[in-house]
C-alpha cells in the first residue's frame, strides 16, 4: 500500500458512500376489532374475486348481443320444417352458404316429404354430393324422411324425443328446428361457433356438445335461448372469425379474456380458447 494512504473506515451508521439503502416494506395495518367498521359489522373492502359466469357479465354480454344482432334468424333459407330439417342434417362439416346453393333445386326436383322417401340414398347422392360427406347424409335424409311418412303421417314431430327417433338427427339439428320453426325454446344450438365462442368467452370450459348445451342452459335465461345460439352464430362469422378474430372492432373486446385475442384492453387468460 502506498504510503500516507489509510483506507477509509466504515461509517459508524452502517451506510457507506455511494451504498443503496434499502427502505423497509410496509405491511397494511389489520383492522382492530374495537374499529367502528368492525364493530358495525362492515368488511373492509377487499377485491373482488373476476366470476365469468357472474350474473351482471352475462346479462351484460346478452345486452350487448341485442345491440349487435337484434332480429338475427336461422340463416339457413327453408319454407317448411321438413326442408329445414334436410338443410340442417346438410348443413354438417358444411357452409350454410353452399347449403343454400343446392338446396332450392334439391326441393324444386324433390317438393314434398313423400318425395324424398320414395328415394333411395343413392338416387339422392348427385343432388347433395357438393356438401360434403354425401353418402351418410343421403342415407339420414331419407331415412328420416321414411320414417316421418311412416310414423308420424308425414309431419315432421314437434317434440325433441320424437325428433331424435329420426336418422341423423342429434340434439343441435332437434334444437333448430324447434327453435327456428316452431318457436320451442328446448335447448341451445350448439354448433362450432357456439362451441368456440362460448369457450373464449368462458360461459363454458367444456369441449363436447351436450356439456357445452347444458352449461349454457344454466347461465343464459331460458327465453333467450333460441336468439342467443343465431347471435353467436352471426358474431362468430362478422368478428369473432376462427383463424383472426377482429377484436379491435368487437363491442364485446372488454368483456373476453380469450388467450388468443388479437387485441385487448384486459387481462387474457390462456385457457379462454
Amino acid at each position: 500500500m502506498p504510503r500516507g494512504v489509510v483506507p477509509r473506515r466504515p461509517a459508524k451508521s452502517g451506510r457507506h458512500e455511494g451504498a443503496r439503502v434499502a427502505r423497509p416494506v410496509r405491511t397494511p395495518r389489520k383492522a382492530s376489532t374495537s374499529s367502528p367498521a368492525v364493530r358495525s359489522g362492515s368488511s373492509v373492502p377487499t377485491r373482488s374475486k373476476y366470476n365469468p359466469l357472474a350474473p351482471e357479465r352475462v346479462s351484460e354480454i346478452l345486452k350487448r348481443l341485442d345491440q349487435l344482432y337484434p332480429n338475427v334468424t336461422c340463416a339457413l333459407t327453408h319454407r317448411s320444417a321438413w326442408e329445414l330439417l334436410v338443410a340442417t342434417i346438410l348443413s354438417a362439416q358444411s357452409t350454410d352458404a353452399t347449403v343454400n346453393r343446392v338446396t332450392p333445386e334439391l326441393f324444386r326436383k324433390y317438393p314434398t316429404v313423400q318425395d324424398f322417401a320414395a328415394l333411395t340414398p343413392e338416387q339422392l347422392e348427385p343432388d347433395v354430393h357438393a356438401t360434403g360427406f354425401f353418402r351418410n347424409k343421403s342415407k339420414s335424409v331419407v331415412g328420416a324422411a321414411k320414417k316421418i311418412v311412416a310414423d308420424f303421417g308425414g309431419d315432421v314431430p314437434e317434440d325433441m324425443n320424437q325428433l331424435l327417433t329420426l336418422p341423423g338427427v342429434a340434439r343441435k339439428t332437434a334444437n333448430v328446428v324447434l327453435g327456428s320453426w316452431f318457436g320451442k325454446a328446448n335447448g341451445v344450438v350448439v354448433d362450432t361457433h357456439v362451441t368456440r365462442i362460448s369457450r373464449r368467452l368462458e360461459l363454458t370450459k367444456n369441449t363436447d356438445a351436450p356439456k357445452i348445451e347444458q352449461d349454457l342452459m344454466k347461465v343464459i335465461p331460458r327465453e333467450k335461448w333460441i336468439l342467443f345460439a343465431h347471435q353467436i352464430i352471426w358474431h362468430g362469422r362478422k368478428l369473432c372469425i376462427a383463424r383472426r378474430p377482429k377484436c379491435v372492432e368487437c363491442p364485446l373486446e372488454n368483456l373476453c379474456h380469450a388467450g388468443d385475442k388479437t387485441w385487448s384492453t384486459v387481462e387474457t387468460h390462456k385457457n379462454a380458447k
